[in-house]
């Protein structure tokens, strides 16, 4: 691209964030103090990856001038620094507007750092990634295990709600509390809203006609295999003969059955069996197998509905009631099933409603209509100080399809970066080595993009202080020179979809 060209690139880009600051100001106006600056720099990366910029960055790469694709913390001052530069090689001189609200570089690294601090409760300052550790039942018991731990480095330790119970948890918050006071070091609670999980309850199957249906512990499937998705009280369980003995997939939500549709995936086991809807009758939804990764399937396993637009409520019951017992006992919560701002608000107003301004919120990115919303569920998160985002990638996978997760992954750490909201990585990091004692070396590469985030989860497993430990070493080696964005490609839908939500909410009359 020529000079000139470039050059008049780069003005439409600058132009467009000088027309837009009202939107900008209106955005700032609804979020905390705290986030004022953040949330201005978001809308402006939206502005800015709405369209395809490859050929300036090619070009600004040419001249070796820093690429737009690596300043997603600092639109402003990206944009109008080579901006000025191509002026200079020009022969023109230029001043950048200095009544717009912007940070640089090193503000923005340091708003990250901030944040990050406000939320993991750290005082570092430099970058630091924080090791989160799911506890395993016998944590209860095990303060051994637990001290073995924070000394491999961990520093949070997350408790899964949507397995034990209050008892149990109680016992594991008890340990925790014990071995900070005798290390002396600090460790801090991460706890999981179960959320509206769709599981398989029970699996029914008739061995002949005229025998009673009977619970199994698994099924065999394979390529055409049929099922039928019903309902806990469907009649189908009373039913005495059938003409096809079909498997029956009893499910823990039975809303999904109104909301599934013909032609419709239904994925079980995280992607392990894929299937689809072939019909719907009766209140049942009858499925044919399309892909089978391997042969049982058992019950308590996932189903995502990646394309059914489910009706159902981010909070459920069972979350209501354990907020009370999570706000006693954690310094931070997650988020779990959230899917657009609406539900950010009603978590907020139920902590409100209990007098909590201080846990830490980790929104869960876990489906695609999340993914879909995450500005919108930014920009709503940021009204309360102390929040973050995970990137739950095992059910995010599935939803988004396996061969987009590394986009998605990504395109979720740029957006986060942009609004200097901490990250989590999570889901499967150095998970053979946390079961069985050896890594693999893809999942040590994981582990090392993982560095780019300011938080990353590991699941438990009988070698998962092995597994802290190595780490631990790995983001040791990788935090000084790592970054969230090196690459800027072409424009994104998420953009796209992020300014449509904001220019709905805030008129833009430029």
């Amino acid at each position: 691209m020529k000079l000139e060209k470039l050059e008049s690139e780069l003005e439409k880009l600058y132009t467009t964030l000088l027309e837009k600051e009202e939107v900008a100001n209106a955005i700032a106006a609804s979020v905390h103090p705290q986030y004022r600056s953040s949330s201005k720099n978001l809308y402006r990366y939206l502005l800015l990856r709405s369209t395809d910029i490859r050929k300036i960055q090619s070009s600004l790469s040419e001249l070796g001038i820093s690429s737009l694709g690596s300043g997603a913390g600092y639109v402003y001052n990206n944009i109008s620094g080579a901006l000025k530069l191509i002026k200079l090689l020009n022969g023109k001189t230029w001043e950048k507007n200095t009544n717009m609200e912007a940070i640089g570089f090193s503000g923005s690294k340091e708003l990250l750092i901030q944040h990050a601090n406000n939320l993991f409760k750290s005082e570092s300052e430099v970058r630091d990634t924080e090791i989160m550790v799911t506890m395993p039942d016998e944590a209860a018991t095990d303060k051994n295990l637990l001290n073995k731990l924070r000394l491999a480095g961990m520093g949070i330790a997350r408790l899964n709600l949507s397995h034990g119970n209050e008892k149990l948890w109680e016992k594991i918050v008890k340990q925790l509390k014990s071995v900070e006071k005798e290390l002396n070091l600090p460790i801090h609670i991460y706890m999981d809203l179960p959320g509206p999980k769709i599981r398989i309850s029970t699996i029914y199957v008739r061995e002949q006609p005229g025998l009673p249906l009977e619970a199994t512990p698994f099924i065999e499937l394979k390529k055409k295999s049929r099922l039928l998705l019903i309902k806990p009280d469907s009649p189908l369980l009373s039913k005495q003969t059938s003409s096809k003995e079909i498997p029956l997939i009893e499910v823990s939500l039975p809303q999904i059955i109104d909301d599934l549709k013909v032609g419709q995936r239904v994925f079980f086991d995280d992607g392990t069996f894929e299937a689809k809807v072939e019909s719907i009758k009766n209140n049942a939804a009858s499925i044919s197998i399309k892909k089978a990764h391997k042969k049982k399937l058992k019950p308590g396993k996932g189903i995502n509905l990646p394309d059914t637009n489910l009706d159902l409520p981010s909070l459920t019951p069972e979350d209501l009631d354990l907020l009370p017992f999570i706000l006693k006992h954690s310094d931070m919560i997650g988020y779990s099933f959230v899917r657009n701002a609406d539900d950010v608000s009603l978590l907020y107003k139920e902590l409100e409603k209990l007098g909590d301004e201080n846990t830490g919120v980790i929104f869960k990115i876990e489906n695609s209509t999340a993914f879909n919303n995450l500005p919108a569920i930014l920009l709503r998160a940021m009204t309360r100080p102390k929040i973050g985002v995970m990137i739950a990638r095992g059910d995010l996978a599935v939803e988004v399809g396996f061969e987009r997760i590394s986009e998605v992954q990504n395109e979720i750490l740029w957006l986060c970066e942009a609004a200097q909201i901490p990250v989590v990585w999570a889901t499967q990091v150095l998970d053979t080595m946390a079961k069985k004692g050896v890594a693999t070396r893809a999942e040590i590469s994981d582990a090392t993009i993982s560095a780019q985030a300011e938080c990353v989860m590991l699941n438990k497993g009988p070698y998962i202080v092995e597994a802290t430990k190595t780490l631990k070493n790995v983001l040791g080696r990788m935090e000084a020179h790592s970054q969230k964005s090196k690459n800027t490609l072409r424009a994104l839908k998420v953009a796209k979809k992020g300014l449509k939500d904001i220019h709905g909410k805030y008129p833009d009359k430029s």
